[in-house]
């Protein structure tokens, strides 16, 4: 079976930046790769933004939301740059609501957002560091506080957790 382009892209920054363990320090990637994060009060709904402008790479975010969020936010929109820079070179890619975009990923709605989401999940929550953790610390996935520890060390909510953990059990 072939990895999909975002897994593998993902995996390949998780490799470049020798990340050995959670939490994945998204930010520090990104400003690694040149692309400058600004952190604004947006619109409630307004999760990010990316865009290309003269070369000049920029992430927005928006700082009135959660910080694990901001780091779903960061993640997926790091994805767009990095799958899709011919797109955002040309204009700018505005993301709403976290939650939104993982329910259109999973109706399969808009491919774009789709790879970005898949990035942003493998990104924050390799499938290796989560397989390792299932194995290793006896985690009982129906127990919330389980739940809760492990979105804890991965810095994300336990929805993204749940999300991705749901996206083991796929075929």
């Amino acid at each position: 079976m072939s990895v999909l382009l975002e897994i593998q892209a993902a995996r390949d920054v998780i490799s470049r930046f020798e990340v050995k363990s959670p939490p994945v320090h998204v930010e520090r990637i990104a400003k690694s790769l040149g692309i400058t994060i600004q952190y604004g009060a947006f619109d409630d709904k307004l999760s990010g933004m990316a865009f290309i402008k003269d070369g000049v790479k920029v992430i927005g975010v928006n700082n009135a939301h959660h910080p694990n969020r901001q780091r779903f936010t960061i993640a997926h929109e790091l994805g767009h740059m990095i799958l899709h820079q011919q797109l955002l070179e040309s204009s700018v890619h505005v993301d709403t609501g976290t939650l939104r975009r993982d329910f259109l990923a999973t109706t399969g709605s808009d491919p774009i957002e789709i790879q970005a989401n898949r990035f942003a999940a493998e990104l924050l929550m390799p499938e290796t560091f989560l397989r390792e953790f299932l194995r290793d610390k006896s985690l009982d996935v129906e127990d919330e506080e389980s739940l809760s520890e492990l979105a804890r060390r991965f810095k994300v909510s336990t929805m993204a957790l749940q999300f991705r953990l749901l996206a083991f059990q796929e075929p």
